[in-house]
């Protein structure tokens, strides 16, 4: 049998066989590019009318917040912490109490203020009997004195009497000595020439002397009626100054009211200053104003507190609502009323049903700390926002926290 030769395909590297050209297919003419560009165009074209439509009608920020009523609880008075009696994120109510302080120096301040009060008290009490007093004894004493005016006056005229009859007495006497002593000088002429006798002599001595004696008593009559007269005037003087005395008693009741009023006003005073020591007593327990979260404590046992400075902030979740910052331009067709969408970023996005309450009656810059002074110059154009409050018509059972963000849209429509 011959053998068989190998071909030149069998002889041939196998390299070279694949290195030759394979023969190209005919191509057919692209005619779907055109088709899938049409049909991409439109579904864009639908998409942006979606979305346009959707949007129309509707503004929408992500710029939102939620907020609430943040109270600060401070101290009424001053003093050292005795007992912190909540903790960080405790729910507490209205009247709760919250923080106690030391009120070791508020009970003697309250025990001071009612020894005050005693005291003017008392005070009133003594005021009150001697105005009694006064007022009893005005009628009376008036009456005594204008008796004793009488009194004197009367008496007065005694003395007086007195002392004309002494002046007479005194005028008899005197010319009963005259007459005696004349009698005495003829009987004296007499007896030396003999006509009488000494008996008859001595007789006329004896008249003259005790004519003498006589004009002496009527002459001390007169001294001691001038004396009454003297006394008399003298209690004229005396019981008529009781009598002005007397008449002045309606301005020493007087007195004595305004003392009355006086000790009432500081019975007053003492009890308004007994209030405000058991007030301050009170105080030294410090009370939740509101329900609501504990936030922010910084109170701490043994520390100083003063009413100037916050122990800790109390939160309410059940009053939120929304603060949503619009652009200018997105404001123009919104109105109160209007049905707003929230989306609260911390639910993932669960939506919530509310309603515009009110817009801003001034951008958020404008009330910045330092606002934005336009007329320096260098102006740079930028967007401003106006908060718009949104209140919400359902919660959803969702704990809605102050400082949540959220996505709000306002139908305008």
């Amino acid at each position: 049998m011959a053998a068989h030769a190998p071909s030149l395909e069998e002889t041939a590297p196998l390299s070279e066989l694949r290195a030759e050209p394979a023969v190209a297919a005919p191509t057919r003419p692209r005619k779907r590019a055109p088709l899938v560009a049409g049909v991409l165009s439109l579904v864009a074209a639908a998409v942006a009318l979606g979305v346009y439509a959707r949007g129309r009608g509707h503004e929408t920020t992500d710029d939102a917040q939620l907020e609430g009523h943040v109270a600060a609880v401070q101290a009424r008075v001053s003093g050292q912490v005795r007992r912190v009696l909540v903790t960080d994120n405790q729910t507490v109510r209205a009247g709760d109490v919250v923080v106690e302080l030391d009120d070791a120096d508020y009970r003697v301040r309250v025990a001071a203020a009612q020894a005050d009060l005693r005291a003017a008290e008392a005070q009133l009490l003594v005021a009150e009997k001697q105005r009694g007093v006064a007022a009893s004894g005005a009628d009376s004493g008036l009456v005594v004195a204008q008796s004793g005016v009488a009194q004197a006056a009367a008496g007065g005229s005694g003395a007086r009497a007195e002392l004309d009859q002494a002046r007479a007495d005194l005028t008899a006497a005197e010319s009963r000595r005259a007459l005696a002593t004349s009698e005495l000088e003829r009987s004296q002429r007499l007896f030396a020439q003999g006509a009488v006798s000494q008996a008859e002599l001595d007789a006329r001595r004896t008249t003259s002397e005790q004519a003498d004696a006589a004009l002496a008593q009527a002459r001390a009559r007169v001294s001691r009626a001038d004396a009454a007269i003297a006394g008399a005037a003298s209690s004229v003087e005396a019981a008529r100054g009781r009598l002005l005395a007397a008449q002045s008693a309606p301005a020493q009741i007087a007195a004595a009211d305004a003392q009355v009023a006086l000790a009432r006003a500081r019975v007053d005073q003492a009890k308004a200053a007994l209030e405000q020591a058991e007030l301050s007593l009170g105080y030294t327990k410090v009370r939740a104003q509101t329900s609501g979260t504990v936030s922010r404590r910084t109170v701490e046992v043994g520390q100083l507190v003063s009413p100037d400075r916050p122990l800790l902030a109390l939160v309410s979740l059940d009053d939120t609502w929304v603060v949503a910052n619009y652009k200018e331009d997105q404001i123009a067709h919104m109105r109160p009323g209007q049905l707003a969408r929230v989306k609260v970023d911390a639910y993932g996005g669960k939506e919530l049903v509310g309603h515009v309450d009110s817009l801003a009656s001034g951008t958020g810059s404008r009330f910045s700390l330092l606002p934005p002074d336009n007329a320096s110059g260098n102006f740079t154009k930028v967007v401003q926002r106006v908060p718009v409050l949104v209140r919400l018509d359902e919660r959803g059972g969702m704990a809605l926290r102050p400082g949540m963000s959220v996505e709000v849209s306002v139908e305008t429509r």
